[in-house]
Parts: C-alpha cells; structure tokens; sequence
C-alpha cells in the first residue's frame, strides 16, 4: 500500500521509537528524508544515519541521540501536509521555541532550516519542526 505522508510516516517512527527507547530506527530512504536527516544529525537532534541498500529503494538507519537516558529532542511534528500544504514567506519564516528549535523548510534553494532561509532571504513549503 503506498503512504500518503512518508515524511510523517519517518517523524512518527522517530518519535516512536524515542518513546520505547530504542537505539535505531529503519525507515525507507528519499533524497528529502535524507536531507532532513543531515540537518537533524548537523543540528545534534540524531546519532547518525546511513543508508542500507536494499535493491529497492534502500532503507534509512537512524540512530537516536539520548543524553543521561532522556531523548535530545522534546518535540518532532509535520506542519505542510499533503492535503494541506504550508507555506511561508521570507517574513513570516518561524522561529522555533525563541531559537531553541529549528524549523524545516523547503525553499526553491533546497531544503534548510529556518535560520538558513531567513540568511539567504528564501520563503517556501514549512515541511516541519523539531526542538
């Protein structure tokens, strides 16, 4: 069966897995999952992650970051969805938390985070928000 959301679908295996505390989580791979994974490990809120070919699409290993037994991150939810898209323009780009957060944007630049875009003067599609 498809999905309708996979980039949901990842957050929400992410946020389950966090809840059962487990070290990994395998997700399928995109070029966009796996760019916003490279923010989330730039910005300290995953281990790591590496990509497992599968002859499929190949299969994305997340590996969970957890200080003293608590996850790094409070908060990981979707905003733009597919049936209904969110966009913001370069003045309406969010601030996550008053900075403790960051917020994922698509923009016509690639996919950054919130103070990137606010840096390079880009709006685009508020895909989510981890803090």
């Amino acid at each position: 069966m498809a999905q309708s959301d996979p980039i949901a679908d990842m957050l929400t295996r992410m946020r389950n897995a966090v809840m059962a505390k487990l070290p990994i989580v395998d997700v399928p791979a995109s070029k966009m999952k796996k760019r916003i994974l490279e923010i989330f490990k730039e910005y300290g809120y995953i281990e790591d992650f590496e990509l497992l070919e599968d002859n499929k699409q190949g299969i994305l290993r997340i590996t969970l970051r957890y200080i003293e037994e608590e996850p790094v991150f409070k908060e990981l939810k979707r905003i733009s969805k597919p049936g209904r898209r969110q966009y913001v323009s370069l003045d309406d780009v969010p601030n996550v938390k008053r900075g403790m957060g960051i917020a994922v944007i698509s923009t016509s630049k690639g996919i950054m985070t919130n103070k990137e875009a606010k840096k390079q003067g880009v709006g685009g599609e508020y895909i989510c928000y981890v803090y």
